[in-house]
């Protein structure tokens, strides 16, 4: 799978917006966005990205939730490409299909699952990706410092969901990927999310 980091050259506060094709870009891969930003210059960036002969420049849309810094173009997404739009939220305009817990989607070459990690929104969802080890997180809080907030539960088991799974690199909505020491920081955040749980 390849992974392309889609930059606009608006001065706007957005998210971050990854383009995931296949190795080859053979007919079947996936052309997937995830997020889609705030800065519309971005589909001036996308229509000069090669993404395969033949094909459909961006397939699908999988949102990592619904703030609008990273949702706020899907209309001219949307009206640009006619991709299927995906959210764990049915609130959002122009989605498609709703995501659950646990899902499978083909994105570029690659399966990837569904991890819903209610914290900074109910509808927060994670993407990874078994034969990369990519996590694609969205504002998803996966490394956590300090033991001063608090977080309830269901994040906790996300988060341990999220531990037991080879991951090799963070793709987080804001900032660049976290390459090194992954796992050691994913197992630190752990223990701080479990001494900050909520009675």
């Amino acid at each position: 799978m390849q992974i392309l980091s889609i930059k606009g050259n608006n001065h706007v506060y957005t998210s971050n917006v990854y383009l995931l094709l296949g190795e080859w870009k053979r007919i079947e891969d996936v052309n997937t966005l995830i997020d889609v930003g705030s800065d519309p210059s971005i589909i001036e960036a996308l229509d000069q990205t090669p993404t395969g002969i033949g094909k459909n420049k961006i397939d699908q849309v999988i949102l990592t939730h619904g703030h609008s810094d990273h949702t706020a173009v899907l209309p001219q997404i949307i009206e640009a490409y006619h991709p299927k739009v995906m959210a764990f939220s049915h609130y959002i305009d122009g989605v498609d299909r709703v995501l659950r817990h646990g899902d499978i989607v083909r994105c570029g070459d690659s399966l990837m699952e569904v991890i819903h990690t209610p914290c900074h929104t109910e509808d927060s969802i994670c993407l990874y990706d078994p034969d990369t080890g990519a996590l694609f997180v969205g504002d998803t809080p996966v490394i956590v410092s300090s033991t001063d907030s608090s977080y309830d539960r269901r994040f906790y088991e996300a988060m341990k969901s999220i531990c037991n799974r080879k991951v090799n690199a963070i793709y987080f909505g804001h900032g660049e990927p976290l390459r090194h020491h992954v796992r050691g920081r994913l197992l630190d955040s752990l223990r701080n999310i479990r001494e900050s749980l909520r009675d």
